[in-house]
């Protein structure tokens, strides 16, 4: 028995890759939470009817991808991986979007040969019903993605520092256990600590004076706060096949 896989649970909760790595064995969904801010763009772009391609942070190539589809798809619109650069989207816009945490683990988790899925504090409820239609009664994994030490957005691949956990990511992913968990599923006790830190959290207040939250204050990126803190007001599952986060 290997316990890292958090064996006899229905519902299992690990951090960063190396989560996909010991969940995605026995699981038959991953759910990947980067809430601020890959999951909550995801979700904001799929709700609109457009589509993500995830792409890998230190893949050259793909972001050298993410640089063109910007140019060529957004025309004179910058879309990034800030929420409210999305909000006006068109329907069928197909964004490759890189990030060093959820589009990273998308792509990783898509290995495993589980269902994937881009989970925030926006689709919880939403997110949890479809992970649990696609589960088919086997183990549920939820992914909080955490942050990374010393990442440069501006020079993707430059570095990659180790994994930080984060408030916003133990929120968004207990969200998503507490919805799993309504019908009675057992919990690892990973998971039943994310829930309980999310049942005795005021979502919004942890947000704004997390680490991460601060960081994007500080940048004058209140509204992206704002968005992400929205809990349950989108019924947008994202679901990766074939590359591509998109409804379905």
């Amino acid at each position: 028995m290997n316990i890292t896989n958090q064996p006899g649970a229905a519902v299992r909760l690990e951090w960063g890759g190396e989560g996909v790595t010991a969940l995605g064995r026995d699981c038959a969904v991953l759910i990947i939470v980067d809430v601020l801010s890959f999951s909550t763009t995801t979700d904001l772009v799929v709700a609109r009817g457009g589509r993500i391609r995830p792409i890998r942070w230190r893949d050259e190539r793909g972001a050298a991808s993410a640089r063109e589809a910007g140019a060529v798809l957004a025309g004179e619109t910058q879309w990034t991986l800030r929420p409210s650069s999305v909000t006006e989207i068109p329907s069928g816009t197909l964004l490759a979007l890189p990030s060093p945490n959820g589009a990273t683990l998308c792509a990783t988790a898509a290995e495993t040969g589980a269902h994937v899925l881009a989970g925030c504090l926006r689709n919880a409820s939403a997110v949890a019903a479809k992970a649990s239609a696609l589960a088919g009664g086997k183990p549920i994994g939820v992914i909080p993605a955490g942050e990374r030490w010393g990442v440069d957005l501006f020079n993707p691949g430059e570095k990659f520092g180790p994994l930080r956990p984060c408030v916003e990511d133990q929120l968004g992913a207990g969200a998503i256990v507490a919805a799993l968990a309504e019908d009675g599923r057992s919990l690892s006790a990973e998971a039943a600590l994310a829930e309980a830190a999310y049942s005795a959290s005021d979502v919004h207040a942890a947000l704004l004076t997390c680490v991460s939250g601060r960081e994007l204050a500080t940048a004058a990126h209140g509204n992206d706060l704002t968005l992400a803190a929205q809990l349950d007001v989108s019924g947008s599952v994202p679901v990766l096949a074939d590359g591509i986060l998109e409804a379905r």
